[in-house]
């Protein structure tokens, strides 16, 4: 190996590692503090590992029923949405990898047109409004069913399937249904784990939408639950306000911020992991054509 080689491994691992740390120090930071003494947190004496441990803010978070609300609510949201959002892009999807049919530019043309223009937030507000959909469970998994980017991303996927098999199966006298069914989405496992990381991903954080459409707070997706209780002061709800002093709220409240984090973002940790043998691949084969 030349030295320039040699070099540049080198400082791409340097750099490599600056970002790994970058990303994951806060992570790190966060996860220490939920379960740290509330005091030596504010003191600055958690920088890695936990100090005096306690689970007391967990213990907060979870007696309180909005947070289970919100977990059951988001729960359904992310696995009825992604179901939706898989249905709806491989039905998009699939016929425009074909490429005998009939119009496919103009159809993508069209779809391409909305990724850089959109009618706006009162608009949408008002086609909402018109299907009836305010204030519903339905509000949260309808509207953005397709992803134009991930239409084509897996578009792209389908295309780079030998169409040896297509042939064949035409041959055989296979229907398209029939073909998409038992040969084409079993060898599209990589591309579908990748949608659902990205519609799951999506449907767990949104809050927007529930902001927007809901009035229910029975019907509050997690995140819309967690900012109810960091911005407008409902933490106090989890504290027994007779019994201690404010400046140990103070503290508990900002030990039940790095909780609510935790919470909210291990169910999305966890996800990744079993996905990650196919991300690569799928984001690849479906990204580049040839």
């Amino acid at each position: 190996m030349r030295n320039e080689e040699r070099l540049f491994n080198l400082l791409n691992g340097i750099v490599l590692t600056c970002i790994l740390l970058a990303v994951l120090y806060p992570l790190i930071f966060v996860a220490s503090a939920s379960i740290s003494d509330p005091l030596r947190v504010m003191r600055g004496e958690v920088l890695l590992w936990p100090k005096g441990i306690t689970l007391e803010a967990y213990n907060r978070v979870f007696s309180n029923d909005e947070i289970w609300t919100g977990f059951r609510n988001t729960l359904l949201y992310a696995s009825t949405g992604t179901l939706i959002n898989l249905v709806m892009t491989i039905l998009g999807a699939y016929p425009l990898s074909r490429a005998g049919l009939p119009g496919r530019k103009w159809v993508m043309m069209f779809l391409l047109v909305t990724m850089f223009f959109g009618g706006g937030i009162i608009p949408s507000y008002l086609v909402i409004k018109s299907l009836g959909l305010i204030d519903t469970y339905w509000v949260m998994v309808l509207p953005g069913a397709v992803s134009v980017y991930n239409l084509i991303v897996m578009r792209s996927f389908f295309e780079n399937i030998p169409s040896e098999l297509h042939e064949a199966a035409a041959i055989d006298g296979s229907s398209q249904t029939r073909l998409l069914m038992t040969i084409v989405l079993p060898l599209s496992i990589p591309i579908l784990a990748v949608m659902v990381l990205f519609y799951g991903v999506g449907h767990w954080n949104a809050f927007f939408n529930g902001l927007i459409y809901l009035s229910d707070s029975d019907k509050y997706p997690l995140q819309l639950v967690i900012r109810q209780i960091l911005i407008n002061s409902q933490m106090q709800q989890m504290m027994d306000q007779s019994s201690e002093s404010a400046a140990t709220q103070l503290l508990m409240a900002e030990s039940i911020k790095y909780a609510l984090i935790i919470v909210t973002s291990l169910p999305v940790l966890l996800l990744y992991p079993l996905l990650q043998r196919y991300f690569v691949k799928g984001m690849m084969i479906g990204a580049i054509k040839g």
